[in-house]
């Protein structure tokens, strides 16, 4: 029976942990204001009123950009406590630190031999 109050509170947590975003939505969907409005279904950007077709077809090349950058970012947020804590670390920790580089590494070269680095 212990077992299953250990596993109550994780149960509890799953069926809750959609619960809190989901209401605040929910509440804000239900009391938001409805009057629509020919100006405010306009399209706006900068201040400029639109002219023609305002529909631009971007390349995929930007959203590899963006993702190799975001990879890299979110490296060096993983990195900082490995180095912080370097000195007390295991070699668990040691090696398992070295084989998350090395894989974002290989990616890296994989991304430069595919070209995708390259602006074209």
């Amino acid at each position: 029976m212990d077992v299953l109050n250990e596993w109550a509170f994780i149960g509890v947590f799953a069926v809750m942990a959609p619960v809190f975003p989901a209401l605040p939505i929910v509440i804000a969907w239900l009391f938001r204001p409805r009057k629509p409005n020919v100006l405010k279904s306009s399209t706006y950007e900068c201040g400029v009123e639109t002219i023609g077709d305002t529909w631009v077809q971007f390349r995929v090349q930007y959203y590899i950009y963006g993702l190799i950058f975001l990879v890299f970012d979110v490296e060096m947020v993983f990195l900082f406590p490995w180095a912080v804590a370097y000195n007390e670390m295991s070699l668990f920790g040691f090696v398992a630190g070295f084989l998350f580089i090395f894989l974002l590494t290989d990616a890296l070269f994989y991304a430069w031999q595919k070209n995708a680095l390259e602006w074209k």
